[in-house]
């Protein structure tokens, strides 16, 4: 049976993805400067921003970092060691433990999410507009 014939993607497109790439990498190397301004290293910053969105299990967390449980207990226990984090019955289930983000936590989440500048002086270049483009575009390119 033939395979079916691929189309090699246009130039325009691969310097896209290049581009979105070089985004990528210096907003992954801006997150751990930010987060080690806090003494954080980049997992236990995640962390706290997905906890500052909202309480998760050990499970849940898990596999929105992508990684083992165990791995995220051990986040978890660094966390709340330092009062940024505190483990909580689930509502919904009282036998499953939830991981919440404190006060202090939700406020070094959003010193975190303040301290990445590589994009502020790039996008405070742009017109509203051109921001409201770029957003839309990208929430394309994610939920696609």
């Amino acid at each position: 049976m033939p395979t079916p014939h691929k189309t090699r993607p246009d130039a325009l497109t691969m310097e896209v993805v290049e581009l979105i790439g070089d985004v990528v990498a210096r907003f992954h190397s801006d997150y751990e400067d930010a987060a080690a301004e806090h003494a954080l290293t980049g997992a236990q910053a995640r962390l706290l921003s997905l906890l500052s969105l909202e309480p998760l299990p050990m499970r849940k967390l898990a596999q929105k970092l992508k990684c083992e449980p165990s791995n995220v207990t051990g986040i978890v226990d660094r966390l709340e060691s330092r009062g940024l984090v505190e483990r909580r019955p689930d509502p919904a289930d009282r036998r499953v433990k939830v991981a919440v983000a404190t006060e202090p936590g939700l406020e070094v989440a959003r010193e975190l999410r303040e301290g990445l500048r590589f994009a502020r002086a790039p996008l405070a270049g742009l017109s509203q507009e051109e921001r409201e483009s770029l957003r839309d575009l990208l929430r394309r390119m994610r939920d696609a």
